[in-house]
């Protein structure tokens, strides 16, 4: 591992509560195969971690003391500490982990794409926990707040599964536009939001009934939506909006367009502030973070990281 750190970085005691405070933003770099950290304070990057052959999904311990990057081509899930940015361990995940979410028990629910499958993994003891059959090519991963469901999509069925967790058994098979992508929940659990990248739409689901309230267009034919997050009120969704180099702002309501954020190019991840302030995208062929103020909607700062980025998550 090479690990190149800031002179500042000493100033971390190495434990979990400092892992839990330190509000550091993790970009996995998909073709240079590396995480970038960068500081919330300054929006520099002051790290770089190298993690292994592609890496993408990346997500956090429900206490923050665990930092977990899906590396694709080594088919395995690697354990970083926040603090002290040095990987602690590593388990195999099944074949081609891609993205995957954190579970409040601690559990990770991973899609694994060549497979049609969703694995469950203990990531403490590399365990597998469950493997669940869902569609053909499964992306996203969504797990409500209270734990009680997961959503995968499946981009070649063109579905969402709504899993019952942690009994871990489907209870529905959502019906969505062409190649779903990604997904997010309400805070309440009952209420979902996915993308379909190749229709250029966003659906708003009843994940009780398993029926589709709304469908909205990104309102733009080079739009290819990927990642989607909910604001702090949840009054307001923001769509990745892919090709079409901007993040669409929507009303959660009526899936009606308010704006477009224009950002770097392909743009794929999304990740807002626990404080909902701030929303870094991952601009992947233009190697940048791009940073978007809420209030006003607008970028306030471009910041350089790797070659393709795609996952971002904040330690925060």
């Amino acid at each position: 591992m090479k690990l190149y750190l800031a002179p500042l970085l000493l100033l971390f005691t190495f434990n979990a509560t400092a892992a839990e405070l330190t509000g550091r933003i993790f970009v996995t770099n998909e073709r240079s195969n590396t995480v970038s950290v960068i500081s919330s304070s300054t929006l520099d990057v002051e790290a770089t971690i190298d993690i292994g052959e592609r890496p993408r999904g990346i997500g956090l311990s429900p206490d923050g003391s665990e930092l977990y990057v899906a590396v694709s081509e080594e088919n395995k899930i690697k354990v970083v500490d926040p603090s002290s940015l040095k990987i602690l361990r590593e388990f195999d995940a099944g074949s081609d982990p891609e993205t995957f979410a954190v579970h409040p028990n601690g559990n990770i629910y991973i899609s694994n794409e060549d497979d049609a499958k969703a694995s469950v993994f203990n990531p403490k003891t590399g365990e597998q926990v469950a493997a669940i059959q869902v569609g053909l090519e499964p992306e996203g991963v969504a797990i409500s707040p209270d734990g009680k469901r997961v959503i995968v999509t499946s981009e070649s069925t063109n579905m969402l599964h709504v899993i019952k967790a942690p009994e871990n058994i489907i209870e529905s098979n959502i019906l969505v536009g062409s190649r779903p992508r990604a997904a997010t929940f309400t805070q309440a659990g009952n209420i979902a939001y996915a993308t379909a990248e190749i229709s250029g739409e966003v659906v708003k689901v009843d994940v009780d009934s398993g029926k589709i309230l709304k469908i909205g267009s990104t309102g733009d034919s080079k739009s290819k939506p990927k990642d989607v997050v909910l604001s702090k009120d949840e009054s307001t969704i923001y769509v990745a909006g892919g090709r079409a180099n901007k993040v669409v702002v929507m009303d959660a309501d009526t899936l009606e367009i308010i704006k477009g954020i224009p950002v770097g190019k392909r743009v794929w991840g999304l990740a807002i502030s626990k404080d909902g302030k701030r929303i870094f995208t991952t601009d992947g062929v233009s190697g940048t973070v791009s940073v978007i103020d809420t209030e006003q909607n607008e970028v306030i700062k471009t910041i350089n990281v790797g070659e393709f980025p795609w996952g971002v998550i904040i330690n925060d």
